[in-house]
C-alpha cells in the first residue's frame, strides 16, 4: 500500500530541498546578493533531520532565470510576502538576504500573520545602519570587480570567466540596488529572538554593527563571531552549521 505524504505548496519563490510534511520547524533560508536558493542545498543533510530546509528562490537566477531581477527591497518583500509559509517557521538570512528576511518579518506584523519564531541573520549590518556602506550597483565594471574580489564571495573561475560576469553582473547590480536604495524606517522592535553570526575578518560588517541588532528585538538577543571573512558560512561550514544546530535546537 502506497502511503501519501502531504506535498510542499508549489510557488515560484519556495526551493525545498528534502520536503519533510512532519518537521517540526521549517527554516527559510534567504540568499546574499547574486546568489540563488542552491547555496544553501548542503544544509538539508547537515543540519537536523526535524528541521526541513527551505530556500527562497529570487527572480533571475535558477528556475526563474527568464524573469527580471528586482532592484527594489520593498518591491521584492511585497512580493514574496504572498509565499506559503507554513508554520512554525524560523528565517535565516546571510548579507543581502538578513535584510529582506528582517523586512519580510516585518510586514508579516503589519498584516498581523504569523511571525517567524527565531530570526537569524548573518554578516549584514543592522539596519538602522545602512547608510554606512558604499553603494555598489551603479559603479563602473572595474570598480565593481574590485570589489567583489574583496568580499571573496564569488569563485574565482566564476571572475575570470567574461561569459559567466556577463551573465551575473546584471543580478549582481539589482541585488546591490536592492541593499543600496533601501531606507530603513523606525518601527517598535519585532517580538521574536533575534541571533546575529559574524566573521572576524569581515572588515565590512565589524562586530559593533552586529551589536546594533539587539535594538531590533523586544525578546532576546545573542550574538555569534566566527572566523573567516564576509563568507564564513562557506568557508567554516562545519563550524557554523554546529553552532545554528545548537541555536535551532532552542526554538522547538
Amino acid at each position: 500500500m502506497l502511503i501519501q505524504t502531504e506535498a510542499p505548496p508549489v510557488n515560484q519563490w519556495l526551493h525545498y530541498f528534502k520536503p519533510n510534511p512532519k518537521a517540526s520547524l521549517r527554516l527559510f533560508c534567504f540568499p546574499y546578493a547574486g546568489a540563488n536558493a542552491m547555496v544553501y542545498r548542503s544544509w538539508a543533510d547537515k543540519l537536523p533531520s526535524h528541521i526541513e530546509v527551505v530556500a527562497i528562490q529570487l527572480p533571475g537566477r535558477g528556475k526563474r532565470r527568464q524573469e527580471r531581477p528586482l532592484t527594489s527591497l520593498s518591491k521584492l518583500v511585497d512580493l514574496l510576502g504572498s509565499a506559503p509559509l507554513k508554520e512554525p517557521f524560523a528565517f535565516f538570512g546571510h548579507s543581502m538576504g538578513a535584510l529582506v528576511a528582517f523586512e519580510l518579518a516585518r510586514l508579516l506584523r503589519r498584516e498581523r500573520r504569523a511571525l517567524p519564531l527565531h530570526l537569524f541573520i548573518s554578516s549584514r549590518s543592522a539596519p538602522q545602519l545602512n547608510s554606512c556602506h558604499r553603494p555598489l550597483h551603479n559603479l563602473p565594471t572595474s570598480e565593481l570587480m574590485q570589489e567583489l574580489n574583496q568580499l571573496d564571495g564569488t569563485p574565482r573561475e566564476v571572475l575570470e570567466h567574461p561569459e559567466l560576469m556577463e551573465m551575473m553582473l546584471p543580478i549582481l547590480r539589482a541585488d546591490f540596488s536592492i541593499c543600496d536604495t533601501y531606507e530603513y524606517s523606525q518601527a517598535a522592535p519585532l517580538p521574536c529572538p533575534i541571533s546575529a553570526f559574524g566573521g572576524f575578518q569581515d572588515a565590512d560588517v565589524p562586530r559593533q554593527n552586529l551589536e546594533a541588532w539587539r535594538v531590533q528585538t523586544s525578546s532576546s538577543f545573542t550574538l555569534r563571531m566566527l572566523p573567516g571573512k564576509h563568507f564564513f558560512l562557506h568557508s567554516n561550514e562545519t563550524l557554523f552549521l554546529n553552532m545554528l544546530a545548537i541555536q535551532l535546537r532552542l526554538v522547538i
